[in-house]
């Protein structure tokens, strides 16, 4: 079994004062207030184009939370290594003009070329590029190969700095927990995952730990692993608040076709909270759903009995959850994902990222995505042993909710460049 010492509610509020975002944060000391220092951050990305995660995230720190040259994190930008360049790649011009080495080993990114490792954190990128794909249809970046090389430093030179890993962890299942039992052994301050737990909810929902979740239904878009992880990361934020959780997940099934519809049909997904997550989200079009050849449902029984019900349809394009708490209508929100100004759900992502940093704690636990990744493995084992019910031991994973705050932040309402 897997457990969690990560933040917690608490820590966070004790915390809050001396982890403000943004160049021109204060902290609060005694009667006085004074700058918050800006801390040094390596790079190691994939590839670094436009619209890709590289940019809407070192960017952010290049160039501002909107990314137009105004005020950004406290974070400065040491070095970058870059795996993959590309045509489209913007890398070498962003570094001329902000005047950062860019390296040819992620080891001489971590130590700006030199004999030691003098930056305060991590951010590694392996999202997007020209990797091959598996039989399960999972890309295989390379996020193992990054954190081993920088990790590898760390144990070469003495020093362990925080890590954030964008999105899930493998996406394979036995790279993602070798990453994890990595992380844990060195004691490495360590966060991932997707951008969207942070993002905007349409309507807002926010639900205190302990809350009485009696069924929740997700919906999600897109390609089953690169958009995946982002449903379920959506849907586990929020159903990691019910009571008692959360220690795993005991099994995990794919559907498709009349199998996934039968589900429904029968009740085993509740109807009611599938029209309520369905009216959340904008169709592509009219089509009946039911005849959409590549949509899929991803059952999951957690250890304390609630059933994991996320569906990935191709006829919408926004992810939503619905929700059933005791006593309670059905209630559904969904994760926006707003472009302008230059995708904004990453800035509040980048703020938690920098809120590590600057504490040497991780903002909320890793677990969270250790679990969804590895639902989202097991699913598309099962889809490839024809819909097989997947008993997983390996995803015992016990953690406590961090109830980190999503945007927008409660000051950021008016001005969502400050938190």
């Amino acid at each position: 079994m897997i457990y969690s010492n990560n933040i917690t509610r608490r820590d966070w509020l004790t915390n809050a004062a001396v982890i403000a975002c943004g160049a021109t944060a204060q902290r609060a000391k005694a009667n006085s207030e004074e700058p918050v220092k800006t801390k040094s951050v390596a790079a190691i990305v994939s590839i670094y184009e436009p619209g890709t995660h590289a940019d809407v995230l070192v960017g952010k720190i290049l160039e501002g939370w909107k990314q137009d040259g105004g005020t950004g994190p406290a974070l400065k930008l040491e070095s970058l290594y870059v795996d993959q360049f590309s045509d489209l790649d913007i890398s070498r011009q962003m570094a001329a003009k902000y005047n950062v080495p860019i390296f040819d080993t992620i080891e001489r990114a971590v130590t700006v070329g030199g004999d030691h490792i003098p930056v305060d954190g991590v951010i590694s990128i392996g999202e997007h590029g020209d990797y091959p794909f598996n039989e399960k249809e999972q890309q295989l970046y390379p996020r193992r190969r990054f954190f081993k090389e920088i990790t590898d430093t760390f144990e070469k030179y003495n020093r362990v700095v925080p890590v954030f890993n964008d999105k899930h962890l493998g996406p394979v299942w036995s790279d993602g927990k070798w990453i994890y039992d990595r992380a844990r052994k060195m004691q490495v301050p360590f966060m991932a995952g997707s951008s969207l737990p942070l993002t905007y909810r349409k309507p807002e929902i926010n639900l205190p730990p302990g809350s009485e979740i009696e069924a929740a239904v997700g919906i999600g878009y897109s390609g089953l692993d690169i958009y995946g992880i982002h449903a379920l990361e959506c849907y586990q934020c929020l159903v990691e608040q019910r009571r008692g959780a959360e220690k795993g997940v005991k099994w995990v099934q794919y559907l498709e076709g009349d199998a996934m519809w039968k589900a429904l049909d029968e009740g085993i997904v509740p109807k009611n909270l599938f029209t309520a997550a369905l009216a959340a989200v904008p169709k592509l079009d009219n089509t009946d759903i039911r005849k959409d050849p590549d949509a899929a449902l991803f059952l999951f029984k957690y250890h304390d009995g609630f059933l994991g019900i996320q569906f990935m349809l191709q006829s919408v394009n926004r992810t939503s959850v619905a929700l059933k708490l005791k006593g309670q209508q059905p209630i559904a929100t969904q994760f926006e994902e707003r472009t302008e100004p230059s995708h904004p759900h990453f800035a509040y992502l980048l703020k938690g990222i920098e809120r590590m940093i600057h504490t040497g704690r991780p903002t909320y636990p890793v677990e969270r995505t250790l679990l969804t990744g590895g639902i989202l493995d097991r699913a598309l084992t099962s889809r490839i042993q024809n819909g097989k019910r997947l008993m997983t031991p390996e995803l015992s994973i016990q953690y406590q909710p961090a109830n980190y705050p999503h945007a927008p932040m409660p000051d950021l309402t008016s001005n969502p460049s400050r938190s």
